[in-house]
């Protein structure tokens, strides 16, 4: 047996060696070891976060604050400016202190991060995140600036629930405990890499706030305007916007801030961005135009307000599905949110003895729900959406309704606790004095309009 097998096992070692010879005379090259990728900053990327993190600062003041401000009677126009300018203010003291590592910091669990970098310890110019795509960084400093925006939004879309009745004092206790307790645990389940929802099976998908910040916005006005009650007069008096025209300029402001909002949140400039910012457009148009259909099929008018209205209706329902949608799933959506939420606000919200002064809850909470449980369509190729062959409708419905589901509850006992803490420690009402007088003169000594 040795001797037969040992002239083939010398032809074989013949063979063998020849192979590297003869593949380099047919041309063939062996695989190229796999080279490990070498994380860089991209300059582009981190200029095109810089601008999108100040368009969404310009959604806040002066964005959000004449949106609002217009919409409220003349003598507490200054109050709403003064609110959203020091709630804004006050979040991103909170933000860089402790807020950035109960949201993002090293560690944690599902619920909340760690405080490894509280005050923003260890973090240099030096330190980077990465963004989605391997390899890929921006500074940390521009994240933390950016997410920094998105909490200072958030809390100041509560106030469209709350005005001219609400005291200055309650509200920047609530803002503190809110924060603390509703915000920056839900940014973590979303956003966070070892966020429960974000890890769940198949991930919660929100692209750019549809729960952390419509839904959990929405949800705490409407407690804090049960919580309060109307305001005096409700139903009886008019209580109508006293400068449309401000308003329309809050509109556009929000709508081009949005840009960064929602196409910022692809952290890259990239053809995700690229999308979002497209989504964006067609949404908002959407909006505006099925809002004043809307209008006209209740036997109204179509008015601006109600073209306002949809355009912020249709931007919050596109918010999670910015980058998760094809084009004609983003105008659905859009359509379907302007729809729905003009419904309520027109028709049902009068039946009710809800003062959701501003329809934060009817715009942001309804609008983020269709959006939130909406992307889950939009995601479907017959939409333009990026599934494959693999996607699971079904489970990522599933799990849209599940993350929902844990917003609503989450953000309702959340912003309960804040404001009975911050009755008990202020008082949430202004008195009946300084509600029939005003809130500018009676909270804070000014006016808006000195003729």
């Amino acid at each position: 047996m040795k001797r037969l097998l040992a002239p083939i096992a010398a032809a074989g070692a013949t063979l063998f060696a020849a192979l590297p010879s003869w593949a380099q005379e047919a041309g063939l090259q062996a695989p190229a070891a796999v080279e490990e990728v070498t994380a860089t900053v991209n300059k582009g990327d981190t200029a095109w976060m810089i601008v999108a993190t100040v368009l969404v600062m310009a959604m806040i003041v002066p964005g959000l604050a004449l949106f609002y401000g217009g919409l409220v009677r003349t003598k507490n126009m200054l109050s709403v400016l003064t609110q959203i300018l020091a709630v804004a203010s006050f979040a991103m003291i909170i933000w860089v202190i402790y807020g950035y590592t109960m949201a993002f910091g090293d560690g944690g669990n599902a619920y909340i991060a760690g405080f490894g970098k509280l005050f923003l310890a260890g973090i240099t110019a030096d330190s980077t995140v990465a963004t989605f795509t391997d390899g890929v960084e921006i500074p940390e400093f521009v994240f933390i600036a950016f997410q920094m925006t998105f909490a200072a939004i958030t809390v100041s879309l509560v106030v469209g629930g709350l005005v001219e009745r609400l005291k200055f004092s309650a509200l920047m206790v609530f803002a503190l405990i809110w924060l603390t307790i509703v915000y920056f645990p839900i940014a973590h389940m979303v956003w966070a890499g070892n966020g429960l929802l974000f890890n769940w099976t198949p991930a919660a998908l929100d692209f750019a706030g549809g729960t952390v910040v419509h839904i959990n916005a929405g949800v705490s006005a409407l407690v804090g305007a049960l919580i309060l009650g109307p305001r005096l007069g409700y139903k009886k008096e008019i209580m109508a916007p006293h400068s449309l025209t401000m308003t329309l300029i809050g509109t556009g402001l929000l709508w081009v801030g949005w840009f960064g909002f929602n196409a910022g949140s692809a952290l890259e400039a990239n053809g995700s961005a690229g999308l979002a910012l497209l989504n964006t457009f067609v949404a908002t148009a959407a909006g505006v135009l099925f809002w004043m259909l809307a209008e006209r099929m209740m036997g109204h008018k179509s008015s601006l307000l109600g073209a306002c209205s949809g355009a912020i209706a249709g931007l919050v329902a596109v918010t999670p599905a910015a980058g998760n949608s094809g084009p004609f799933g983003a105008i659905l959506l859009g359509a379907i949110a302007a729809m729905i939420c003009a419904f309520f606000v027109v028709s049902i919200k009068p039946k009710l003895n809800l003062d959701d002064s501003l329809d934060a809850f009817g715009i942001h909470g309804i609008g983020g729900i269709i959006g939130s449980i909406g992307t889950a369509f939009t995601m479907l190729p017959g939409l333009g959406g990026p599934a494959g062959d693999d996607y699971a409708l079904g489970a990522q419905l599933g799990t849209q309704v599940i993350a929902v589901v844990i917003a609503v509850l989450w953000a309702g006992v959340g912003s309960a606790i804040a404001f009975y803490v911050a009755k008990a420690l202020t008082g949430l009402r202004v008195t009946e004095e300084v509600e029939r007088e005003g809130l500018d003169l009676g909270e804070h000594g000014e006016r808006a309009y000195n003729y």
